[in-house]
């Protein structure tokens, strides 16, 4: 008996773990920012002073502008912690297409040659 109670309640805690976690960039005290896995408190209070200094952001890459250390490889990290902006989570740029190589001389193709 004991056990068909106590799986169900465990089983709700573990769920809401994540949940508890998320938190908006512009709407997250500095508690609710610390929660955040990978911010620690020099980031949070950098993101609240910023915020409060510029008003709220934008998007994703206005928060890697404004705020020093949180770039694209942080900002995977973080949103991935439960970190959103706008309740949007991050979402990493398409890597450019790589230079078509010659395989005559091993250079890139698409710039013209030296001197035409």
């Amino acid at each position: 008996m004991l056990k068909t109670i106590l799986l169900p309640v465990t089983m709700c805690f573990v769920l809401a773990g994540p949940a508890l976690a998320a938190a908006d960039v512009n709407k997250a005290d500095q508690a609710a920012l610390d929660g955040i896995a990978g911010v620690g408190p020099a980031t949070s209070k950098a993101i609240l002073a910023e915020r409060e200094k510029n008003g709220s952001f934008k998007d994703w890459a206005d928060l890697e502008r404004r705020v020093k250390g949180v770039g694209e490889r942080n900002a995977v990290k973080l949103s991935a912690a439960g970190l959103t902006v706008n309740g949007k989570a991050y979402e990493a740029s398409p890597p450019l297409p790589a230079a078509k190589i010659s395989k005559v001389d091993g250079k890139p193709v698409d710039k013209a040659p030296a001197g035409k």
